[in-house]
């Protein structure tokens, strides 16, 4: 198998996707979804995908232009969905998209968006190819 089919085939492989409940405790005082939990999520879905990608160690080294397109209300469910984005040697940026959906009708919409990149390490925490010696 070449490079670039690997490569597709594992970005398939590594799409993940996590529903949760917005319950008051994590809402701010206007009773919306605190952003930086959101972030939080965000980062952990992306870390999930990344991780399931290559299944090398990986730390985060930023966070993109995340775009809070809509405060989130308590009481709704999201779900994230994070996609690898791009592949390069020793690093992987996963796009990362929250939708909300009332819990009582189908409406599930995008609320929120961002990308995350994450470099891979060695045994010597140093970078590391991302895919190198990997197979399917």
């Amino acid at each position: 198998m070449n490079y670039s089919d690997l490569v597709a085939v594992r970005m398939e492989h590594a799409v993940t996707r996590v529903t949760k409940t917005v319950f008051p405790g994590r809402t701010n005082h206007h009773n919306t979804l605190f952003g930086g939990e959101a972030l939080a999520w965000m980062d952990e879905a992306a870390f999930i995908a990344a991780t399931r990608f290559c299944r090398k160690p990986l730390v985060t080294v930023s966070s993109d232009r995340v775009d809070f397109k809509e405060a989130i209300p308590a009481g709704t469910i999201i779900e994230l969905v994070a996609k690898i984005e791009h592949v390069g040697r020793t690093s992987i940026r996963v796009q990362v998209d929250i939708f909300v959906e009332n819990m009582y009708n189908d409406d599930q919409h995008k609320a929120i968006s961002g990308t995350f990149t994450f470099v891979a390490l060695g045994p010597d925490r140093k970078p590391t190819p991302v895919l190198g010696d990997m197979t399917v």
